[in-house]
């Protein structure tokens, strides 16, 4: 059984993975010029965080496939969520105006990458819980 601070370390590290979906996010928008290859560069770096996010929770704290997905899945929830409170910001900003459907994105945003996250996760974390652990988990 897991203490109460090690049953909160998935907490703090989905809330800091988030955050750096976040930057990667924003950063990536930053470049204006060759915007197609920083966003490129997005998508791998957020694809490899992903990566190293499930291969934590599942070797690392040794979670369940489903606790494994439902983890990587809030941390990317949770910077899509931040990538829409700073669009929300950025279009307050905006000469045209604050336009309320931009509420909408503080609700889309997330469910539609934290869902498909959870799928992947979980689809990969069973495949993970199949292999053979000899000498990965110490």
């Amino acid at each position: 059984m897991m203490d109460a601070g090690g049953s909160r370390m998935w907490i703090r590290a989905a809330l800091v993975i988030g955050f750096v979906y976040f930057l990667i996010g924003r950063g990536s928008t930053l470049p204006a010029d060759q915007l197609g290859v920083w966003r490129a560069v997005a998508w791998v770096a957020s694809a490899a965080l992903y990566a190293a996010h499930i291969c934590y929770e599942h070797f690392r704290l040794n979670h369940s496939p489903r606790a494994t997905a439902l983890h990587a899945s809030i941390a990317v929830g949770f910077g899509a969520f931040a990538l829409a409170v700073a669009a929300n910001i950025h279009d307050l900003g905006s000469a045209s105006g604050y336009r309320p459907r931009m509420l909408i994105a503080l609700i889309a945003w997330p469910l539609l990458t934290a869902v498909p996250a959870c799928i992947v996760a979980l689809a990969a974390t069973a495949v993970l819980a199949r292999l053979p652990t000899k000498g990965l988990r110490e």
